[in-house]
This record gives structure tokens, C-alpha cells and sequence, in this order.
């Protein structure tokens, strides 16, 4: 087995992290400002002229379309190059994220058909779109299959209700994945379809976003008689649960990847400031307990950057459990990420929690992902469940 990235992924690395500081790490001090400074509202924190500035700046150096395929546009370098993107990029704070998002490009590549490929997944691939994912509910979080929406034939059109909650990104997409229940008398793998719903569309509203800890700040979404063609139907009438919960496995690696680029920000700054900052005489790389922090963190990391690196392979050679896996990589990611900043943060002491430095922003927008897209109780019974019923897995 060999180890080593292949020299076309330590330039797609390399390219990246040049981009982050050159134009990121800048931005840090507005974006820790905005953030502080937005309260209630959901002001983006990136102002919308500097994010254009940033994507342009991405597509001349080529970091557009890392994973989508050629003849979309795009590089086709696939998801273990997605995350190294992803991983680079997350050792700045600033939330700047490359389209498209990978999950969603993943759902539609697998579902779109027809003009769906024109309407939807070219304008996707190519930046002119953007998209959510309305799943959640009031009653249905990480329990998607108890969703309540429904979607029901009538006069030859679908028509939806339900309140969908917890929504990121709702008022800025131009359309969106919904799940709903078209058939409430089937099991689970039959009973839902996804429909794509764009902007604007009668009857669907966007009343109410949460403000939140940290960076996310989610929407509620009322579908009231939302009525859809036959063309809006994502994949199969009935077949929606299973697609979905791939794509989960996608989002939940992306997760991954950025706690490891957020881990080693914290892990590097932690190094410096041991070897400059002196107390009692003495540097605080020599005592004990900030060794042990440094040892413990730089060992974390690693564990999970071979977790991620393996799940990634192993999308794109199709081997493995994305839903098995995607768990694994975001437990792991999200519980370490919380441990090392924590560890930081009580290193710098004051100046830690302090907003001139990123610390204690990293601090709470980590706390969030411990609970978005699964919590970690979630994902260690699913581990679980699947260990118990198919037993370990070979190698």
C-alpha cells in the first residue's frame, strides 16, 4: 500500500494553501468582526463583493470544479481531492467555501434526467446556482425517516405541505432538495421522494431563520400547496431515501475534512506560542502539560486525517459504506476538533478567548457540529448497529 500523496494532489494542496494565505488569513480579522457585529440578522459574513473577488480568484488559479466531471466543466478529480481542498481551506476561519458543494452535487449527478441536467445540474456545476437540502423538521431531525411532509397527486400535479426547519442557506439558493412523504403506508425505503423547488415558487416561504452559535444561521421553510410538475421529481417516486442518506455520507465527510484543517491551525499556533511564551522563567514548552496537549493533539489529528483519507479513497475507487464510514469520520472529526481547541484556548490563556485571535470563534462554531447533521450519540448507535448486525468489516 502506498502511502504517499500522488504529486498532482500535493499541487491541488499546495495551490490551496497559498490561496488561504494570501487571501484568507487577511480576512480573519472582518470576518471574526462581522460575525460579533451581525447579532439577529443574517447578514452574510462574507461581504458580497469580496466573496465574487474570492471565486474569481479561485477560478484563475484553478480551484473551480475539483469534483465535478469533464464533461459538466469540471476537473473531475474527485472526493479525495475535494478534501484536500476542503481541509486546506478550513486553516482560516473565513467561510469561504469552492462551488459546488460536494453533496449536493453528488445527489444530483446520481438523480437528474432530462432537461433536470440543463435546468439544474449544469448551472450547479458551473457556480450559477446554489441549492439546499430541506430535510429536517420540527419532529424529524436526526431521525429523517419520521419526516411529515407531504407530497400528494392531485389533478395530475404534486402538491406539497410541511414546515421544513434548521435549513442553512435557505434565502440565499436558487432551488431546493425536498424530501417528502408520497407514500405514508410503505416502509422507509419506499414511502419518499425527492422534489427540486425553485425560488419563488408559490406557496413556498421562508418566515423565520435562527440566529445560532458561532457561523450557522438556519431557516424554516413552509410549503403551503406547493404544486410541482412531474419534471421536479428528483430520481423515483418512492425512491428517495436511500440517495439521500449517500449524500449525508458526503456532507459528513466534508465535515471531517474541516475540523482536520481547523485542528492543525489550532495545533500550529499552540507550537508557537509554547516556544516564544515564557512564564515563571521558563517557556511553556517545557512543561509538562503543554507537551502532553501538543502529543495528544498532533496524535488526534492524525488518526483522523487517515479516517478521512480512506472514506475519500474509497468513494472514488466505489468501495466501502459511505453511511458507516461518513459516521465515523464525523464523530471522530467533530469530538477532536472540540479537544484541540479546547487545549488551545487554555494554552493562550486570556488572549484565548480573547477576538483577537480565531480561538474562541473555532471554539463555537466546532460546538455546532457536534449536533449538525447527526449528533454524536446518532452516529456511535448507527456504528454500533451496523457492527452488531453485519459484524466487522474486512479490510
Amino acid at each position: 500500500m502506498d502511502f504517499e500523496l500522488p504529486e498532482s494532489s500535493k499541487m491541488v494542496r499546495d495551490t490551496v494553501a497559498r490561496f488561504v494565505n494570501e487571501e484568507l488569513i487577511p480576512l480573519e480579522p472582518l470576518t471574526i468582526r462581522r460575525e460579533a457585529e451581525r447579532g439577529y440578522e443574517d447578514t452574510p459574513i462574507i461581504p458580497p463583493e469580496i466573496e465574487a473577488k474570492l471565486q474569481q480568484k479561485a477560478r484563475d488559479i484553478g480551484l473551480w470544479g475539483i469534483d465535478v466531471p469533464e464533461e459538466f466543466g469540471g476537473q473531475d478529480l474527485g472526493m479525495f481531492n475535494k478534501c484536500l481542498v476542503i481541509e486546506q481551506l478550513k486553516h482560516s476561519v473565513v467561510p469561504f467555501v469552492l462551488p459546488p458543494e460536494s453533496p449536493n452535487l453528488f445527489l444530483l449527478k446520481e438523480l437528474c434526467k432530462g432537461d433536470q441536467i440543463d435546468r439544474y445540474l449544469l448551472p450547479y456545476s458551473r457556480g450559477e446556482k446554489k441549492s439546499c437540502l430541506a430535510l429536517s423538521e420540527p419532529g424529524a431531525g436526526s431521525d429523517a425517516a419520521a419526516i411529515k411532509t407531504r407530497a400528494e397527486r392531485k389533478n395530475g400535479k404534486w402538491v406539497l405541505n410541511g414546515t421544513k426547519l434548521w435549513i442553512s442557506n435557505a434565502r440565499r439558493s436558487d432551488f431546493m432538495i425536498v424530501m417528502a412523504v408520497t407514500d405514508p403506508k410503505a416502509d422507509k425505503r419506499s414511502a419518499y421522494t425527492t422534489f427540486l423547488v425553485d425560488k419563488g415558487t408559490p406557496g413556498l416561504t421562508i418566515p423565520t431563520s435562527f440566529p445560532m452559535i458561532g457561523e450557522y444561521h438556519p431557516y424554516e421553510v413552509v410549503l403551503d400547496n406547493v404544486e410541482l410538475d412531474d419534471s421536479q421529481v428528483l430520481g423515483e417516486v418512492g425512491s428517495g431515501f436511500a440517495p439521500i442518506s449517500k449524500r449525508l455520507g458526503v456532507r459528513r465527510l466534508e465535515i471531517a475534512s474541516r475540523c482536520l484543517g481547523l485542528a492543525t491551525r489550532c495545533l500550529k499556533m499552540m507550537i508557537e506560542q509554547a516556544n516564544t511564551r515564557q512564564t515563571f522563567g521558563a517557556p511553556l514548552a517545557d512543561r509538562q502539560a503543554v507537551q502532553w496537549w501538543i502529543a495528544d493533539s498532533y496524535q488526534e489529528i492524525e488518526m483522523l486525517r487517515w479516517l478521512v483519507y480512506q472514506m475519500a479513497w474509497k468513494m472514488d475507487t466505489g468501495h466501502g459504506n459511505v453511511r458507516l464510514d461518513g459516521s465515523m469520520v464525523k464523530l471522530q472529526g467533530t469530538e477532536m476538533i472540540a479537544r484541540v481547541v479546547d487545549r488551545a484556548i487554555q494554552l493562550f490563556g486570556g488572549m484565548g478567548v480573547s477576538k483577537e485571535l480565531p480561538l474562541e470563534y473555532i471554539s463555537r462554531m466546532c460546538r455546532v457540529m457536534r449536533i449538525v447533521e447527526g449528533p454524536s450519540e446518532v452516529h456511535r448507535w448507527v456504528i454500533a448497529r451496523d457492527l452488531l448486525k453485519n459484524g466487522l468489516p474486512s479490510i
